[in-house]
């Protein structure tokens, strides 16, 4: 009885994973669309990145030479960005997915003489986008996590300085239904 119920729960585990990473690849097709029809967010296009992980759909917006997210060593959001932010949700808010928010910064020390840190920034980046995307109507209940890594998850380690590397990632992870699913396995 015990290995029918792991056949099962298996079974179920495969079949909700497709269903989720479906529904996902749908979104990031529908995020994709959105930004090449937008003309604003059209050209920021290099500057937006999306993919699905084992976890979930990961958008991330990055740092580009002359064209950075934030002013510089700030949380304040350039103007630009508030706009992808507020174009992101229109996408966002059509799956139920809970969303968490990390900010990112590359290597280059940020030392204010009260402490302040790339630590601190990093965590104000991503709670400057946090309100930005419920200033845009997305339901802060949705929203279950903000994080500040500093320069500890480079996208480009070969060069910890680059641009890049300074970037805003909003996850949303596997539904719930996934989650419960998965914890049979463990039960």
């Amino acid at each position: 009885a015990a290995d029918q119920r792991l056949i099962t729960v298996s079974a179920a585990q495969h079949v909700v994973n497709q269903a989720e990473t479906r529904k996902l690849a749908s979104l990031k097709e529908r995020v994709e669309q959105a930004i090449d029809a937008d003309r604003l967010l059209h050209q920021y296009r290099s500057q937006l990145l999306i993919d699905i992980t084992s976890e979930g759909l990961r958008i991330q917006i990055v740092d580009k030479e002359n064209r950075p997210m934030f002013a510089q060593g700030s949380p304040v959001l350039q103007s630009y960005t508030r706009e992808i932010l507020h174009e992101i949700v229109k996408v966002i808010k059509t799956v139920p997915n809970k969303i968490s928010i990390s900010g990112h910064t590359d290597r280059t020390p940020y030392a204010a003489a009260n402490g302040y840190s790339n630590w601190e920034l990093s965590s104000d980046r991503a709670n400057a986008a946090r309100r930005m995307l419920e200033d845009a109507s997305l339901d802060p209940t949705r929203i279950v996590e903000v994080r500040g890594y500093a320069d500890t998850r480079l996208r480009n380690p070969k060069e910890p300085n680059a641009p890049e590397n300074r970037r805003i990632s909003i996850f949303l992870p596997f539904s719930d239904v996934k989650a419960r699913v998965d914890s049979l396995a463990v039960n």
